[in-house]
């Protein structure tokens, strides 16, 4: 299959053949258990202390004396004597299940499977149907997978890469990623993630040479080089077909994939 390489003016130079990745079937179960096990990687083990609720003196009398047989505290004539402590259900006593740091937190993965997950992630940006469904706006797109040349890898100002994106039609995927920026729901309000915000376009290179600079201020925009490419950034949560944005070169380097 061959597809046209723009330039930054959205006009067609030249035709090259995609790489065999983009013909991996699409598997959204294996993209889903690779993005979850890259998210657990990150999660950090915690556990509480093994002894809280347990300094105590509390001891159970037994029966025989007409009160429950809860553990109590030892001692007579202050305040705490006789009052009930160290069972889960009391004040200040000990939690029923607390969690431990030895607890396995990390979703593993076969080395196979996570790498026909990002090949099929890849091959998944490529197919309009997917891509449209995961809520990006490419009516304006000339073609997908949108290949530009290198010259996008150049670019050093912001102002630059708007035109860039304005004429190859991917301005109204940036405006729709801006405009869903909201107010997270929940107790993350306080833990520093107020905000909600939508993944806009991906843009893979082969070499930084002011790109990333250059774009990194558009909101939902991310740019990777090709080889740190993961299935995180190519399905974000869990939800493949991204609108991808390839430079020639890096399509190239697509074709040293071992499949």
């Amino acid at each position: 299959m061959k597809v046209h390489v723009y330039d930054l003016e959205a006009k067609p130079v030249e035709e090259i053949a995609l790489p065999r990745v983009f013909t991996t079937p699409f598997r959204p179960d294996l993209i889903r258990r690779a993005v979850i096990s890259s998210i657990s990687m990150r999660i950090q083990p915690y556990g509480v202390d093994k002894m809280a609720g347990k300094r105590t003196t509390a001891e159970s009398w037994g029966p025989g004396y007409g009160v429950a047989r809860v553990p109590r505290i030892k001692g007579r004539h202050y305040p705490a004597a006789a009052r009930a402590a160290l069972a889960p259900m009391t004040v200040g006593g000990r939690r029923t299940h607390p969690p431990v740091p030895e607890k396995k937190i990390k979703e593993k993965i076969n080395k196979k499977e996570k790498r026909l997950a990002l090949f099929s992630a890849i091959a998944a940006t490529a197919i309009p149907e997917i891509v449209k469904a995961r809520g990006h706006i490419i009516d304006q797109i000339p073609e997908l997978p949108l290949i530009v040349s290198d010259e996008l890898q150049k670019l050093q100002e912001t102002k630059e890469t708007r035109e860039v994106f304005i004429k190859l039609g991917i301005w109204p995927d940036i405006i729709r990623a801006k405009n869903r920026k909201r107010i997270r729901a929940g107790k993350g309000k306080m833990r520093g993630r107020k905000y909600k915000k939508a993944k806009g376009p991906l843009i893979v290179i082969s070499e930084d040479e002011g790109i990333l600079k250059a774009a990194r201020n558009h909101p939902g925009v991310d740019i990777i080089r090709v080889d740190l490419l993961n299935v995180e950034l190519l399905a974000p949560g869990a939800h493949p077909g991204r609108l991808t944005i390839w430079t020639k070169s890096a399509i190239e380097q697509l074709n040293n994939l071992r499949l």
